[in-house]
């Protein structure tokens, strides 16, 4: 040090001491929130927050619980896309889940809502086949509790 000057410059400690601050809370919120589990296939881990009980239970009770998992339907097959779209997710989940702006009912995003059509399309494409032979149809406007039962 020469003169009374420290050898970091002020911006420098001050950038570091945010981006720490940032990993920390960070790092605590995901392990709080069970970060990890979202990254399996556990259907279980969907209800890590109460207001999704009862869409783990209408699933529970659908004719999809025996052959579909929520990321067979939530998320697309490949495997850098489906953590993208879980991490979106996550990400819009936990702001609204932190700061309370949840509605009462819960619905999927348009861009959600893509990626589900996506999937019905994936897994039945024979009889999306079929039934779109005169023109294009959309499977979750006349199937949007099919996954659920309300």
């Amino acid at each position: 040090m020469r003169n009374g000057t420290s050898p970091f410059p002020l911006p420098a400690v001050l950038a570091a001491a945010a981006l720490g601050l940032a990993v920390g809370v960070g790092g605590f919120a995901f392990a709080y929130g069970k970060g990890t589990s979202y990254l399996g296939n556990d259907p279980a881990t969907c209800a890590n927050c109460h207001v999704m009980s009862g869409h783990l239970e209408g699933w529970q009770k659908s004719s999809h619980h025996g052959v579909a998992t929520c990321n067979d339907c939530h998320t697309p097959s490949g495997p850098v896309s489906k953590y993208a779209v879980k991490a979106e997710n996550g990400w819009h989940h936990s702001m609204a889940f932190t700061v309370g702006s949840f509605p009462d009912v819960i619905r999927a995003r348009p861009e959600s809502r893509e990626v589900i059509e996506g999937q019905c399309r994936h897994c039945h494409e024979d009889v999306v086949a079929a039934m779109t032979a005169g023109g294009e149809v959309s499977c979750v406007r006349c199937h949007d509790s099919v996954g659920h039962l309300r």
